[in-house]
Parts: structure tokens; sequence; C-alpha cells
């Protein structure tokens, strides 16, 4: 179920380093500097290595440091467009199903992986939801109009694997669409909400991953509300991740409907994808903050499309995004390195960071470089450059 992640023999051989430079003059000011390197290319001789970060500075207005900088950390949205639910504080954490698994699923699946994040110590560093995707309910809803769990695939039904999953210390998420179905044809929950989302409190849910397929042509202000209406009448406290792939600018208003928004399509296990994605949820940087995040899709970290180098700098980039850490991978299998990457305690920190404000590109497509600043608590100010082969741009 794991993949063996190879080495690139030809050209000069490719390296990355992630280092965190931390503040040691005041114990509740962490300040965290990642030191990111990656690939160029140069003409045809082929591809070298630079080093990426140079040593970490703090922002220096009377040294002239960006006349945009106001612009930069524009933070006139910090805040005021969140949900106040109590939830999210700081963008989420766990393991998804669909990336690795697709509809390949099973209850079997979902409790292996509760136990791998938790002896693994993924859990123990923040990985505290384990997310079931699509394909999870039966074909048709019941005489009753409820959703069924598929009878094969989850016998023992979303409540006792709630329990199990909760036994473990960790959380259980569940999905389903603003739509007639769900993007792999099961029962959708539009005009639903008032039936599903009590039917997931009764469950134990505690997280709702929210699709947009088969939706009618009604547009997502309209579609996403009523069930962050029909979840809050439960009582309950579920988080509410919509997934509406960006569509209609969600970061203009979905602050007040849910936790987290998609701002992208889908991701795919490439650099390209990876890269073009990290460059449309920059636009809407100043929309995040606690209790609302912008979420450019889940991790591919471990899947096997990218090289070490390039999912060290996925993890890295969507830490500074403040992005939903969401591993994709079978945490079952995964290989030490992948391991090693999910597992950065200084990485995790920085997305983490209670201030919550989403990390920036500075200048763009510069000598091949992009350079990103970002706030962390205390004020602090710190620089990521990258040097991009497919760059953000």
């Amino acid at each position: 179920m794991g993949f063996k992640e190879q080495e690139k023999k030809s050209g000069v051989r490719e390296k990355m380093r992630v280092g965190v430079a931390m503040s040691s003059m005041k114990k509740k000011r962490f300040v965290f500097a990642l030191v990111l390197s990656l690939i160029i290319d140069v003409g045809f001789a082929g591809r070298v290595v630079v080093p990426l970060l140079q040593s970490y500075e703090k922002a220096s207005y009377s040294r002239g440091f960006s006349r945009n900088f106001g612009k930069i950390f524009d933070t006139s949205n910090y805040g005021i467009l969140q949900l106040n639910n109590g939830l999210a504080s700081t963008p989420q954490m766990g393991w998804n199903s669909w990336n690795f698994f697709a509809c390949n699923i099973s209850e079997t699946i979902i409790k292996e992986t509760a136990d791998a994040l938790v002896s693994t110590g993924l859990a123990e560093l923040g990985y505290d939801h384990v997310n079931i995707d699509d394909c999870w309910s039966s074909p048709l809803r019941d005489l009753k109009g409820q959703l069924v769990p598929d009878t094969i695939t989850f016998p023992s039904g979303i409540k006792a694997l709630a329990d199990y999953v909760h036994g473990k210390g960790l959380k259980l998420g569940i999905y389903s669409d603003a739509g007639v179905f769900t993007c792999q044809v099961r029962p959708g929950s539009l005009f639903h909400e008032k039936d599903d989302a009590p039917l997931f409190a009764s469950w134990g849910v505690d997280y709702l991953k929210y699709d947009n397929c088969f939706n009618l042509g009604i547009e997502p202000k309209k579609r996403y509300p009523p069930m962050r209406d029909a979840l809050n009448e439960t009582g309950c406290s579920i988080f509410y991740s919509l997934c509406e792939w960006g569509v209609d600018d969600p970061a203009l208003w979905a602050g007040k409907v849910g936790n987290s928004w998609r701002t992208t399509g889908d991701i795919n296990d490439t650099w390209a994808s990876m890269t073009s994605i990290a460059d449309i949820n920059d636009k809407w940087a100043s929309y995040a903050g606690p209790g609302g995040w912008n979420d450019p899709d889940m991790l591919e970290v471990g899947n096997g499309g990218m090289s070490y180098q390039e999912y060290r700098a996925h993890f890295s980039i969507w830490a500074l995004m403040k992005a939903p850490l969401l591993i994709g991978c079978d945490v079952r299998n995964m290989t030490a390195e992948t391991f090693e990457i999910l597992s950065n305690k200084e990485v995790i920190a920085v997305n983490q960071d209670p201030l919550g404000v989403q990390g920036r590109k500075v200048f763009g497509w510069v000598l091949c470089l992009d350079i990103a600043w970002w706030l962390l608590s205390g004020i602090d100010v710190q620089k990521l450059k990258l040097s991009q082969h497919n760059g953000m741009h």
C-alpha cells in the first residue's frame, strides 16, 4: 500500500533543507523561520540547488522594507468574517480518505488509520480528525428518507465507528454534498439538510465536508447556509468544511457560513498542480483567521507523484498559508521520509500559530524566486524565499 520515493540521479543531485530558527528572547514569543531549498533550472545545464531562505530577519520600516507592507499584511478583514461557533481557532489537522483510497474505503480502513495516527505519534502532534470522504453511504436513502451507511463496507454503522474513533481520543469526520447527489452519485443533502444534520449529530460526527456536485445550478451562497443552520440547530459542535471548489469567491462570503472553504479546484499529486493552487490561494490571504480558513485542498505528501524534496516544499507552503493539514496518504504504510515531513514539529507550529495570519507572497517570479512573508505571535515577521522550477506565477 505504501510507495518508494526515489532519488533522481541525473544532473546535480536535488536537495532541500527545512530548518527552524527560534527566538529565545521571550518564552511566549515563538518565532519560526522555515528554511526551504528547491530546484531551479539554469538553461540546459540541468537542475542545480540554491539556498533559498537566508538568515531570518525582522521587517524594519526604518530600512524601508516594502512600501507595500500594509497591503501585504492587509488585516482589514481579519476576524470580522469568521463564523463564531467556537471551532477552528487554528487550521484543522487530521486525515482524509479520498486522495489515496477514493471510493475504496471501509470501516476497517478507517479504524486502522485511527490506530496508525495514534501509534505513530501523529495524533499527539495534532492530527486528530479521521475524515471519511465519499462512498460511505448506500446508493439510496431508506424508506424514511434517511441516509444509510453501505452495509458491505460499513456493516457496523457510523455510530459504532465514531465510538471507536472517539475511544482513541480522535474525532470522526463524514462527507456529504450540497447537491442532489455526491460526486460519486450517492445521495446528496441538498433539500435534506434538516434530516441529515441531526442524523450526523446522533452518530457523534465531529466534522462535515460538504461538496459541490450535482448542484442544480444553484449558486453556492444559497446552497451552503442551510446546512450551517441545520448543524447549529443540533446543538453539537460540528466543524463545517465547505468544498465549493472556489466557485463565486467563497473567501468573500463563506466566513459567516463555515469553518473553512475551498479556494481552488481539486489538487493533483504533481508539482505544477500544487504550486498553481498555492498561487490561487494566496489571493485570499487577508480573509483567513481564527474561526475560518482558506482551504487549498488536502495534502498529497506521500502519494508518490512528487519527489521527496517537492513534498517537503508542499508541506511547508501549506503550513505558512495556514491551510488545513489533512493528510492524504495511507498512514498505515507510509515511508520514514513521509513521516519525517508530516511530523516536523516546527513546521506544524507555524501552521498552528494562534495569531492565525496567513503568509503571503511578496514578490513573484523574480530571478526564478518567490518570496513570502508571514506574521507569527509577537508581531514578528518571517521571510521565505522559494526557488521554483515550475514556479508560482
